[in-house]
């Protein structure tokens, strides 16, 4: 079993299922100002995507800024990567058994 990720390129919007929803988001609030974060998650709950309501979370979590990783600690991360040919940037599989081996390393 493979993770698949597949990038869209910058400005390519109108592929990426996400950015279509958010499209009929915004053309469902219809400007409404979305003040607090209720009025926000309530207008997603209650709205439809091809008769379909969406999962909507409120994610609380607060992320480290500024983290990078090494140069050899990028490298071994590549190691569990494999990459399309031809769309070597846009595609990637990753190997979950070979990114369990390399992440213990990266510590």
């Amino acid at each position: 079993m493979f993770v698949q990720l597949a990038y869209y390129p910058p400005y390519h919007s109108k592929y990426n299922p996400i950015e279509r929803v958010f499209g009929v988001l915004e053309n469902y609030w219809n400007g409404d100002p979305l003040r607090t974060i209720a009025k926000a998650l309530g207008m997603a709950k209650s709205m439809t995507y091809n008769g379909v309501h969406p999962v909507v979370r409120f994610i609380d979590n607060s992320y480290e800024k500024g983290v990078k990783l090494k140069a050899q600690q990028r490298r071994l991360c590549e190691m569990a990567l494999c990459r399309l040919q031809g769309l070597r940037k846009w595609f990637i599989s990753i190997d979950p058994f070979s990114a369990r081996q390399i992440c213990p390393l990266l510590e």
